[in-house]
């Protein structure tokens, strides 16, 4: 075991990688109680995509352990999630049964991709700045919903929105929870977000806020709920019925947002462990691999995009350095639905703390966006502003893609814009005729 996983190479041992791995899990172990939450806004079972959430989460994590090596856990992706129950499920009206086929064709179109080994030429056709203005709207839509759940912000006749009843007990844990979730984060605590929520709910519960659970420990619930129903549309619809352009849009931003999300991850966590040589991942093919086979199989369970994560860094930070950290992990997420009575306390009012920091953290990509150049700086708004405003990540790349040949073409820069670009020009602007109609 040690050998395939070259510790002695890597200067590594089973403890520190089980401490790796261990710590990587604590960091992420909310998206077990967030996701079904969101999901459940979808109208699919929540139980049901609890458990799903943890075999995707185990399953692509001991996948890109045993296949890539590296100690990068995956999980149901925050934001992908939010797109498929807000965007796409209530705001598109399509069925959630539907929308899983289009995070299993994504993943499908995500291995053919890295199969073939085009990858660095569709990185390529993209520009960086629309990128980074995606995973920044992404973070500030995610943080909309969570200020929404708290009901800390409200609907408003006169202006849109307003600031809500701040003094309902149930809005009052939640800015409680954002505030010591914020304290815990900016000391440094691995895994502050999980033990935001943590302590939120124990505060909850002495409170009489939210109920108290009936155990902690029980039996697995059943997946028959969402198991396999991406793959129901097939047995009621006929193919056009089902692929129609607003599905293939959606299954295009899937990819997208998925795609670079992963490739940004993978980078930045790989080049925090020293992995990235002359500014290449060794391995890169079978970590793109994994993930986009996390992706099929996690629709096939009953759960949105699986991605990898971030929060990987806490691990690599603790001295997990090969892939048996990431076994770790995955065998963590296995025993952890055992404890699916705890989704009884994990109200929005304890989700939504979550959702507004992931939103600061992704948020931060706006730093990487060069705003002194206006050909730049539309886009990139464009991109941003919408996707809270409309309610819909889609719209948001749309507007963006739609904005960013416009503004280069005008500024004399056209011969610097990718030929691809100037299809999703034309693909993008049609989306937006036939939605209109």
């Amino acid at each position: 075991m040690d050998r395939y996983f070259r510790f002695d190479e890597l200067g590594t041992n089973y403890n520190r990688e089980i401490m790796g791995g261990l710590t990587t899990f604590l960091a992420m172990a909310y998206i077990l109680f967030v996701n079904p939450s969101i999901l459940a806004g979808a109208g699919m079972d929540e139980s049901a995509v609890f458990v799903a959430t943890g075999l995707a989460a185990a399953i692509g994590t001991i996948i890109m352990g045993l296949l890539a090596r590296y100690p990068i856990a995956l999980a149901p992706g925050m934001g992908l999630n939010a797109f498929f129950t807000y965007s796409v499920v209530i705001g598109l009206g399509i069925p959630w049964e539907t929308a899983l086929l289009g995070v299993f064709m994504s993943g499908i179109i995500f291995i053919i991709i890295t199969l073939v080994g085009i990858r660095e030429f569709i990185i390529n056709a993209i520009p960086a700045e629309l990128k980074y203005a995606a995973g920044a709207g992404i973070g500030l839509f995610i943080a909309f919903i969570g200020l929404q759940n708290a009901e800390i912000v409200v609907m408003s006749e006169a202006t849109l929105v307003e600031v809500g009843n701040l003094g309902n007990p149930a809005t009052l844990l939640a800015i409680f929870g954002v505030v010591i979730t914020v304290i815990l984060m900016t000391i440094g605590l691995k895994g502050g977000i999980f033990y935001g929520m943590v302590i939120t709910a124990v505060i909850g519960v002495i409170f009489q806020v939210i109920p108290m659970p009936g155990a902690i420990v029980g039996p697995i619930p059943s997946i028959a709920p969402t198991f396999g129903a991406a793959f129901e549309p097939f047995a009621t619809q006929s193919l056009g019925e089902i692929f129609t352009i607003q599905l293939l849009v959606v299954i295009l931003t899937f990819l997208f947002v998925d795609f670079f999300d992963t490739a940004g991850t993978l980078y930045a966590v790989a080049n925090q462990a020293g992995f990235v040589k002359d500014n290449k991942l060794p391995r890169a093919q079978r970590a793109l691999l994994a993930d986009s086979s996390a992706t099929s199989i996690g629709a096939i369970l009953g759960t949105s995009t699986t991605t990898a994560y971030i929060e990987s860094s806490s691990g690599i930070a603790a001295g997990a350095r090969t892939g048996f950290a990431s076994i770790v992990t995955g065998a963590l997420f296995l025993v952890a639905l055992l404890f699916s009575p705890l989704l009884a306390v994990v109200t929005e009012s304890v989700t939504a703390p979550a959702l507004i920091i992931v939103g600061v953290l992704m948020a931060g990509a706006i730093s990487n966006i060069d705003w002194k150049k206006f050909e730049i700086a539309v886009p990139a708004f464009f991109t941003m502003i919408a996707m809270p405003l409309t309610y819909s990540i889609a719209t948001g790349i749309a507007l963006g893609f739609i904005m960013y040949p416009i503004t280069m073409v005008a500024k004399g820069r056209a011969k610097e814009v990718h030929p691809i670009m100037y299809v999703l020009l034309v693909i993008f602007v049609l989306y937006f005729v036939f939605l209109g109609e």
